[in-house]
């Protein structure tokens, strides 16, 4: 079991445990605290993570800006990737295709599903991440390609 993941189930049961690690994966990559997310889910073929909607992620129109949601996509993406492949693995995202359906007028969820995927194997893997808001509306969808050598 990757590093992340045991930290993850680990500090899960602790009242404060996963406002820690979502810290703790912001300073890591100190790029995704723009964006303040929260992991609600992480396992091996799912990252489900919120964002809320505030002043700082929105746009002119003031709805989410779409490269707040592409930053939550690569997140949710990446983190399903990290506790997805073998102990052994390296991965690295080497594309994402994005699609913007709705505008954005509240809080996000970002969820990368990827149970079929088989991370055992070296090569190109397509990971799928939906951004829906608080209606359960796609907003915002992102095919990301990882690279994954093991």
């Amino acid at each position: 079991m990757r590093k992340s993941l045991k930290a993850y189930n680990y500090l899960s049961g602790f009242s404060l445990g996963r406002a820690f690690f979502n810290w703790a994966i912001c300073f890591q990559a100190p790029y995704f605290r723009t964006i303040k997310p929260k992991f609600v889910e992480l396992k091996p073929g799912q990252a489900i993570i919120s964002m809320k909607k505030r002043r700082a992620v929105t746009n002119h129109l003031k709805t989410v800006h779409a490269i707040a949601m592409c930053n939550m996509a690569e997140l949710a993406g990446g983190m399903m990737a990290e506790v997805s492949v073998p102990d052994k693995a390296k991965w690295i995202p080497i594309g994402m295709t994005v699609k913007y359906l709705k505008k954005a007028k509240t809080d996000l969820i970002a969820t990368a599903e990827a149970e079929d995927i088989d991370w055992s194997t070296s090569g190109e893997k397509q990971v799928t991440v939906n951004v829906t808001d608080t209606e359960n509306i796609l907003v915002f969808t992102a095919l990301i390609t990882f690279s994954v050598r093991n």
